[in-house]
């Protein structure tokens, strides 16, 4: 005669619920990630789903389509915060730090993803009109003097060759250098754009 148990069993294990919001940024943050080392017309939605842990559906819910995924992506609204968060006066040291620190800690700089932006074609126009807005003509609005917009231009430009070289030239002598030490001599020479005659 077969004994069958009246007591309760293991209760299933509960489905593991993400966090709809850390999902959400997890998505971003590998789709910026790979807007910052390949066109975006080379990216699909699987490789941001395998970049971010999730299934290409769940990118879907959340944000709709490939285009309005990358539309907040292209957005530099919140890097532009980061970017530009210190007086005028020790600005230039400020942003040459940000842009080693984004290097060294997330592998990419979110502002190099201008450096991606194609030449012909309606997501490269988005880009780089919000990077004229969100970054360069915020940046000018801060500064005193003449040529203001000139000035901001040639600053991020700085910013964007050290970015360059140092995370996708690789520069050997660039990475072995204590970040400090880069800002010492980097530094001077954006803030130099800022705020001439410093």
């Amino acid at each position: 005669m077969r004994v069958v148990s009246t007591r309760p069993g293991p209760a299933p294990a509960a489905p593991v619920r993400r966090d709809a919001e850390a999902t959400k940024a997890a998505i971003l943050k590998a789709a910026r990630y790979l807007l910052a080392r390949h066109a975006h017309a080379d990216i699909t939605l699987r490789a941001v789903a395998e970049r971010a842990g999730v299934s290409p559906p769940l990118i879907l819910k959340y944000f709709g389509n490939k285009d309005t995924l990358f539309a907040r992506v292209m957005s530099f609204e919140t890097d532009a915060d980061d970017l530009l968060d210190a007086p005028l006066e020790e600005l230039g040291r400020h942003m040459v730090r940000h842009v080693l620190a984004s290097q060294r800690e997330r592998g990419a700089d979110p502002l190099l993803r201008i450096a991606f932006a194609p030449l012909h074609d309606d997501h490269g126009d988005v880009l780089r009109a919000n990077f004229r807005v969100q970054v360069t003509e915020r940046l000018a609005g801060r500064l005193p003097g003449p040529d203001a917009g000139l000035r901001a231009e040639l600053a991020v430009a700085g910013l964007l060759g050290l970015g360059v070289m140092y995370g996708i030239a690789r520069g050997p002598h660039l990475r072995a250098t204590d970040i400090d030490a880069i800002v010492d001599r980097y530094g001077p020479f954006v803030q130099a754009q800022l705020t001439p005659g410093s």
